[in-house]
């Protein structure tokens, strides 16, 4: 067995809070369906409205434009900039603190599929790539922890194509059977483990965590 000499990491349920929870507290307020957002954006996952802003191919007021068209071809009213304002999340102070030690002895980059609207673009000229994504949470105070950062919006590549897999793995300089991959979704973990990764799929933080600390054979707590 080869040995893992790199952790992988997805941003948004992982080292933050899942936005989710955001998208069901927003439908319950709104009284719109159970996992509709979610639904919406499984529909056609290669070319909806989510799928092109996290590759920048659309401005986040066009997103807005076809994802509530999206919306109303199910049969429902949503809010576009509502859905959005549902990716602001807080960073999971366990999983911060474990990035330092984890970074102690592992290579270790994100792999994160974002969005930066062009106001966003225009205000971060000069800003580091790796400062460009787009949540609530600061990546900017965790960013030290991670020697390289792909973002979907940057390279113009989304999960769950294996080639931003493949980015990830040059970007390091791993092969893949030298990667472990958290994310929290099992569509973008599929790719990673045929390609050779070890992965694990965070549906509790501390479970996540878990998982990983008996991996590596590291006290993460």
């Amino acid at each position: 067995m080869t040995e893992l000499t790199a952790v992988l990491f997805d941003f948004g349920g992982v080292i933050t809070t899942s936005p989710f929870e955001n998208f069901a507290a927003y439908e319950q307020a709104s009284g719109l369906p159970t996992d509709l957002i979610r639904t919406i954006n499984s529909t056609n996952p290669d070319s909806n409205a989510w799928a092109q802003l996290e590759r920048s191919a659309v401005s986040r007021d066009e997103f807005c434009a076809l994802f509530e068209a999206e919306g109303a071809a199910l049969g429902h009213e949503v809010s576009g900039a509502a859905v959005l304002d549902c990716l602001r999340t807080e960073l999971r102070p366990f999983m911060v603190n474990a990035l330092g030690k984890i970074h102690a002895k592992y290579a270790t980059a994100m792999l994160t599929n974002n969005f930066v609207s062009h106001a966003d673009q225009e205000a971060q000229r000069g800003v580091k790539k790796s400062e460009q994504i787009s949540s609530g949470a600061s990546f900017a105070d965790i960013a030290h922890h991670f020697d390289h950062v792909i973002e979907s919006a940057v390279v113009g590549v989304r999960k769950p194509d294996p080639e931003i897999y493949r980015m990830a793995c040059e970007a390091m300089g791993k092969a893949a059977e030298e990667v472990v991959f958290l994310d929290d979704l099992g569509i973008n973990l599929k790719p990673a483990r045929d390609m050779g990764m070890t992965t694990i799929k965070v549906v509790d933080g501390h479970d996540g965590l878990a998982a990983l600390s008996e991996l590596l054979e590291l006290d993460l707590t």
